[in-house]
C-alpha cells in the first residue's frame, strides 16, 4: 500500500587510481644458459599509492618492445603474477628463447588498476657456445712439430675482453692440462711423436663454453676434436743377413717404422763398384710389407766387388740409407752372381740333309765345373732362309745329365739355334748356330729316248719341288744341261718355273754330228736370291740321236 520499509545500506569501495610506473631492476647485459632460472627484480611504485593500496605485480616476456602483461584496463587475478603485495617484488623466469627478449611489468592496485604504462628492459639470451675452429692440423703426418691455432667467433655475446674471468680460447692435447688464453685466439706447439688427440674450445662473454665439464649448462656437452699425427724418427732398416740361395740376384732389405709406416711409393736400393768412386745406380725397386726388393743384373755388369745402399722413408717423409745387413756386416757380393751356362751341339756348325727328310738335333747343356743342367728348357729355333716358311721354334727339357735331342722335320735350308733362358740361379746361353743345308729336288722327264735330227722336237718336263717355300715371284731358274759320257755338263738353255715350280722346252736335234750319239740331259736348279735350297740337279736321262 506504499508503506516504506526499513532501510538498508552497503559500502561501496572504489579506487581507479593508477599505480605509479615499475620497472625491472638492471639485468645483465646477456644471459647465458647457466643463468636461468633467472630471478627478475622490480622497482617499487614511488608517490602516494592508490587508496585501495597495492595488490601485487603483473609480469610477462615476449618478443615486443611494446607488450603488456594485461589484456584489458584491469589485471585480473591471473594475471597479477606476484600477489603478496607491494614487497612481492621478485619473479623467477625458468627459461627464455635465445635471442632478444622483452620484459614486462606493472604495479597492481587492490582494485586490479595496473600502472599507466608497463615498464620493459630487454633481456638478450645466448645459450650457444663459441664456434670454434682449428688452423695448422697437418693432413697425414708431419716430420716436424705442429703448431696449432684456436681461433673462436661468437656473434652474440661475442668474445671481446670485458674483465678478468671474460671470454677465453682453449686447446687441450692428449687430456693434459689446456692451454688457454683470454679473448678469441690461442695457439700451442705439439712436439712428441705418435698420434695425439687435440681438443679445442671456447668461452664467450655470457660464459657459455663446451668443454667437457659439468656447470656449463649442459651435461657432458664434449669438445670439437682432431688428430695431429707426428713422427720425427726414421725408418730403421738393414739388408737380408744371407743371400737367397735360390735367387741371389733378388736384393732384399727389411724396414720398419715406429709410427707412421713406410710409404710404399717410395724407397730404393742402388749398388755401385766398390771403391771405385763411382755414383750408386739405383735399381728397379718394390716396396710392400716393409720390405725392399730389387733384381740385380749381375752379369750385365764387369765382374767385381759391388757394394749395395737401400733408402727406406716413412710417410711422414723420414728418410733413412744403410750400407749393412741385419747382423752389421757391409752389404757386399761379387758378381756375377749367377752360374754360367754352355750350350754344346753335337755333330758339328754344318750339315747337309737331302730333300724332305728329317734330322736330329741333340746337344748337352753344362754348367761350371762341366756339371749337368737337368731339366732345363731348351729353345731350339730355326731360321730360315730368304724365301722359307716362317721361323719354327720347339722346346725341349734336359736329361738328367744335360743332354737333349729332338727330330727337326723337313723343310727348306735354315739356322738351328738352341737357347737356354736364364734362371734364378744360372745365366742364359746359346749354342753355335748350325747351318742345315738342303738341296732342292729337281725332276726331269723327256718325251722320248730316241731323236731323229731334223725330225720332231723332244719336249722336256719337269718340276723343282718347293717343300713348303714359296716359289720366287717370277720363277725358278732352271738350267737345262747336257753332256757326252765322261764330259763335263754344259748349258744349253735357261728357262724358269710357273708358281707351281712346272716348266716346259722343246728341243729339235739339228746337226748331224748328233746321229748315232747317247746323250745324257739332266734339268740343275741353282743358287738365287729368294730360294731357301741348295744347287742340285736331276737325274740324268738319256737320249740316243739318229
Amino acid at each position: 500500500g506504499g508503506a516504506q520499509g526499513p532501510r538498508a545500506s552497503a559500502k561501496l569501495r572504489f579506487d581507479d587510481s593508477k599505480p605509479d610506473t615499475v620497472a625491472p631492476l638492471p639485468l645483465p647485459p646477456w644471459i647465458g644458459r647457466s643463468g636461468f632460472p633467472l630471478t627478475v627484480r622490480l622497482t617499487h611504485p614511488s608517490g602516494p599509492l592508490p587508496i585501495s593500496g597495492i595488490r601485487g605485480y603483473a609480469v610477462s616476456t615476449d618478443t615486443s618492445p611494446t607488450g603488456s602483461p594485461c589484456a584489458g584496463t584491469t589485471c585480473s587475478a591471473v594475471e597479477t603474477d606476484l600477489q603478496g603485495g607491494i614487497a612481492a617484488d621478485s619473479l623467477p623466469i625458468a627459461e627464455l628463447p635465445e635471442g632478444i627478449n622483452y620484459v614486462h611489468a606493472v604495479a597492481v592496485s587492490g582494485s586490479g588498476t595496473p600502472s599507466a604504462h608497463a615498464g620493459t628492459a630487454i633481456l638478450r639470451v645466448d645459450k650457444t657456445e663459441p664456434l670454434t675452429r682449428i688452423e695448422g692440423v697437418p693432413a697425414g703426418w708431419s716430420g716436424e712439430p705442429v703448431t696449432l691455432t684456436a681461433e673462436a667467433s661468437d656473434d652474440a655475446s661475442g668474445m671481446a675482453m670485458t674483465g678478468s674471468g671474460g671470454p677465453f680460447t682453449a686447446i687441450q692435447v692428449d687430456g693434459g692440462a689446456p692451454t688457454i688464453a683470454p679473448g678469441a685466439s690461442v695457439s700451442t706447439t705439439v712436439i712428441a711423436s705418435g698420434v695425439h688427440t687435440v681438443a679445442y674450445y671456447a668461452r664467450d662473454a655470457v660464459g657459455n663454453v663446451a668443454d667437457g665439464a659439468t656447470g656449463n649448462g649442459r651435461t657432458n656437452d664434449a669438445p670439437a676434436t682432431t688428430t695431429v699425427r707426428i713422427d720425427r724418427e726414421p725408418p730403421r732398416l738393414a739388408f737380408a743377413a744371407a743371400p737367397n740361395a735360390r735367387d741371389p740376384e733378388l736384393i732384399e732389405a727389411r724396414a720398419e717404422d715406429r709410427y707412421s709406416g713406410l710409404d710404399p711409393g717410395r724407397g730404393s736400393i742402388a749398388v755401385r763398384r766398390l771403391g771405385a768412386g763411382e755414383r750408386f745406380v739405383t735399381l728397379p725397386t718394390q716396396v710392400a710389407a716393409g720390405t725392399l726388393r730389387a733384381r740385380w743384373d749381375s752379369s750385365a755388369y764387369p765382374a767385381g766387388e759391388y757394394e749395395f745402399r737401400a733408402t727406406a722413408y716413412d710417410l711422414a717423409g723420414n728418410g733413412a740409407a744403410s750400407l749393412e745387413r741385419a747382423d752389421g756386416t757391409a752389404m757386399r757380393l761379387s758378381g756375377p752372381l749367377k752360374v754360367p751356362v754352355r750350350l754344346l751341339i753335337r755333330g758339328g756348325r754344318k750339315r747337309t740333309v737331302r730333300y724332305g727328310r728329317g734330322t736330329w738335333f741333340a746337344g748337352r747343356a753344362l754348367t761350371a765345373r762341366r756339371t749337368p743342367l737337368a731339366g732345363a728348357t731348351v729353345r731350339v729355333s730355326e731360321r730360315f732362309s730368304g724365301g722359307g716358311p716362317p721361323d719354327r721354334v720347339s722346346t725341349v727339357r734336359t736329361e738328367e745329365d744335360g743332354r737333349f735331342g729332338i727330330r727337326l722335320a723337313s723343310g727348306p735350308s735354315r739356322e738351328v739355334l738352341a737357347t737356354v733362358a736364364p734362371s734364378a740361379t744360372t745365366r742364359g746361353a746359346s749354342s753355335e748356330p748350325l747351318a742345315l743345308s738342303v738341296h732342292s729336288r729337281v725332276v726331269l722327264r723327256v718325251s722320248a729316248r730316241v731323236a731323229k735330227v731334223g725330225g720332231p722336237p723332244l719336249v722336256f718336263r719337269g718340276k723343282v719341288a718347293s717343300g713348303g717355300a714359296a716359289m720366287p715371284a717370277d720363277g725358278k731358274v732352271v738350267q737345262l744341261q747336257f753332256r757326252l759320257p765322261g764330259l763335263p755338263w754344259s748349258e744349253f738353255r735357261s728357262v724358269r718355273t710357273n708358281p707351281s715350280g712346272h716348266f716346259r722346252y722343246a728341243y729339235r736335234f739339228s746337226d748331224d754330228d748328233s746321229r748315232g750319239a747317247r746323250f745324257q740331259f739332266r734339268a740343275y736348279a741353282p743358287a738365287q736370291a729368294g730360294w731357301p735350297f741348295e744347287p742340285a740337279g736331276s737325274l740324268p736321262v738319256s737320249v740316243l740321236g739318229t
